[in-house]
C-alpha cells in the first residue's frame, strides 16, 4: 500500500471513532477528486456541492465499514460519492405508474456469454499491452483512467513536472493505441 493510501486509509479509520480533525484532513484531501466525480455524474455544480456534503455525511457516518472492505481508500470514497450521485439522478425521475413501466425504464444490459469473452480478451490484450510500457508509465496511465488521478496529482507522485506527466499520458496513450491495433 502507498504511503498516501496508507495514511488516508488510517484517516478514515480514525473517523471511524469519530475523530473530526482527521474528517478534516479527509476532506481536504479528497474533496475535489469526489466533487469532480458528483459534477461528472449530475452536471450541475450546485447539484455536485449538495451531494458532496450528504457524501461526507455518509462517511462519517459508515467509516467503520471501510475497515472490512477489501478496497483502497480512494476507491470506497469514490464509490460512495458515485452511489450517492446515481441516487440523487435517480431522485430527479419521476415514478412509475406501473411495473411495467419501470422495467421498461431499466432494462437488463448484462452482456452476453459472447460479448463477455470479447470484453475477457479485450481486457487481456490491454494487459498484454501495458506491459510493453515503461513501468513508471504504466502506473501513470493505471492512476489517471482507473483511479481518476489529476495530472498535477501524477506529477506529484512521480516527482516530475506537469508538462512531463501530461507527455508521458499522450505518448503512453498513443503506444497503446499502437499495440492495440496489431
Amino acid at each position: 500500500m502507498k504511503s498516501s493510501d496508507a495514511e488516508l486509509s488510517h484517516l478514515v479509520a480514525q473517523i471511524a471513532l469519530k475523530d473530526g480533525d482527521a474528517f478534516r484532513a479527509v476532506y481536504e484531501k479528497t474533496s475535489p477528486k469526489l466533487f469532480g466525480v458528483c459534477l461528472r455524474i449530475l452536471k450541475d455544480r450546485e447539484d455536485a456541492q449538495d451531494a458532496l456534503q450528504e457524501v461526507y455525511v455518509k462517511i462519517w457516518r459508515n467509516a467503520q465499514r471501510f475497515a472490512g472492505s477489501n478496497v483502497g481508500p480512494m476507491p470506497w470514497l469514490c464509490a460512495i460519492a458515485r452511489n450517492h450521485a446515481i441516487d440523487v439522478l435517480r431522485a430527479r425521475r419521476p415514478a412509475s405508474d406501473s411495473l411495467e413501466e419501470g422495467a421498461q425504464q431499466f432494462p437488463d444490459d448484462a452482456p452476453d456469454p459472447e460479448s463477455t469473452a470479447v470484453i475477457k480478451g479485450e481486457g487481456r490484450r490491454i494487459d498484454r499491452c501495458m506491459q510493453e510500457l515503461d513501468p513508471q508509465r504504466a502506473e501513470a496511465v493505471k492512476s489517471a483512467y482507473v483511479e481518476g488521478l489529476s495530472y498535477q496529482e501524477l506529477a506529484k507522485r512521480h516527482a516530475v513536472p506537469l508538462n512531463t506527466m501530461r507527455t508521458w499520458l499522450r505518448r503512453s496513450l498513443l503506444s497503446l493505441r499502437e499495440c492495440m491495433e496489431r
